[in-house]
């Protein structure tokens, strides 16, 4: 039995990352870009493309944080329902964020082609998945909400939900063709890889410690050196750190760990989801599943792997493994890793302009590539012209979190609670 390793599988099959120094001594730019993940380097990309100046401050490596280290669905949307998204921001505000978000994984399939970013990416779609009456009844209702808007969904039932998942064990899918799946680390590093072809500077393992204003310019420091630009854009999300910027205040962090196996050979592993796309079920504690570009089976869920033994991950896995997938035989488990997403009470993002020239961003709640896309070019536009139209939804003033550490260790005491309930096999 191969042993169970912490190990990140995007890393391992991305060796080829870009290295960057220290950032030391002093150094100027149109706009300092704090977090090399996602957002950051979208942002830092579509500023350059546009002719400004670009600094990039890390505080360990491209795509450390949850960039490298998520599920790699290309998802459109959000996770509430396009009609709750309008419901609360208002119609004007919502349809505006339901549209851009609906239309976010064309803007990553565009990137991946206009800097042929290598990256298994996939364009088949994802599919929702209900693992029982009440997650049907909610797929067919998004299904109608997202089909009143035009988009390419269908609800799959009977068979040909059975041939496009691989099992018999749920009531329906919802398949979106407007998204698909990835290596989450190579897109990452596909971004950094054209922000310095364009003549962006990348700094890595440069932990911001101080962000002040001096007369027109901002000046972010780090431990050996400091960036002067007029504006900064804070793209560190749920990995922020340090007490020098108040994003911390607005989500309260939450964790997904994912197991893969050996690659996967045969008829029966050829039945699962053989069209290609990425899956996750309607379960409150969901659990998703996908393949990758060698075949491996990738389970995921909300939690911290890390504080997991490996025989717990390795029996986890093979109880979500053996309900879907029964006729497979047994499976040899290789990688396990996780990592930290910035959840809000609401489920919504949001965006901050705490002060002129100086734009955050928090609360993707799990879906951070097509969104951390999305934000980053929105934000190089705004920034670029002012135009708050740019943007995918308003700045809003909301208030901080309420206890963020009690918040995050009561939702893992429960997912941990729930897994140990399907290995025990009293929930699935």
């Amino acid at each position: 039995m191969t042993m169970l390793r912490q190990e990140c599988l995007w890393e391992a099959l991305t060796p080829k990352r870009p290295r960057a120094a220290a950032l030391a001594g002093e150094h100027k730019a149109d706009v300092c870009v704090i977090g090399a993940g996602i957002t950051g380097l979208s942002a830092a990309l579509h500023l350059l493309e546009r002719g400004k100046r670009v600094c990039i401050l890390e505080a360990h490596e491209v795509g450390h944080g949850g960039s490298g280290r998520n599920v790699g669905l290309v998802n459109a949307g959000m996770w509430i329902a396009p009609d709750e998204i309008e419901a609360g921001l208002g119609l004007a505000v919502g349809q505006q964020l339901n549209q851009t978000l609906g239309a976010a994984p064309a803007l990553v399939f565009s990137l991946v082609d206009r800097y042929a970013i290598d990256c298994q990416l996939r364009r088949e779609g994802t599919l929702h998945m209900a693992h029982n009456a009440a997650g049907l009844a909610n797929l067919r209702s998004r299904c109608e909400q997202w089909q009143r808007r035009g988009a390419p969904v269908e609800l799959l039932t009977g068979q040909v939900c059975v041939r496009a998942t691989g099992t018999e064990r749920i009531a329906g899918a919802l398949l979106d063709r407007r998204a698909g799946t990835l290596n989450p680390m190579a897109y990452t590093v596909g971004l950094a890889n054209a922000v310095q072809q364009l003549g962006g500077e990348l700094f890595e393992h440069s932990p911001v410690a101080r962000l002040e204003r001096q007369g027109a310019q901002w000046v972010v420091r780090s431990e050996a050196g400091a960036v002067l630009a007029e504006q900064v854009v804070i793209a560190s999300s749920a990995y922020t750190e340090g007490e020098w910027s108040e994003v911390q205040r607005h989500f309260f962090p939450g964790f997904y760990y994912q197991v893969a196996s050996t690659p996967l050979h045969g008829e029966e592993a050829a039945r699962i989801l053989p069209g290609g796309q990425g899956s996750w079920d309607t379960r409150q504690v969901l659990s998703s599943i996908r393949r990758d570009a060698d075949g491996r089976l990738l389970l995921g869920s909300l939690g911290n792997g890390t504080r997991k033994p490996a025989w717990f991950l390795r029996a986890w896995a093979r109880r979500i493994q053996k309900h879907y997938f029964p006729y497979l035989p047994a499976v040899d488990w290789e990688y396990t890793w996780t990592g930290c997403i910035d959840f809000t009470p609401d489920h919504l993002m949001r965006l901050f302009e705490p002060a002129p020239g100086l734009l955050a961003v928090a609360g993707y709640n799990g879906r951070g590539v097509t969104t951390g896309s999305v934000v980053g070019k929105a934000f190089a536009d705004y920034l670029c012209t002012g135009n708050a139209a740019a943007l995918p939804m308003p700045f809003r003033s909301t208030p901080a979190v309420s206890a963020p550490r009690l918040r995050s260790g009561m939702y893992e005491l429960g997912f941990s609670l729930y897994h140990a309930g399907q290995c025990l096999r009293v929930v699935i």
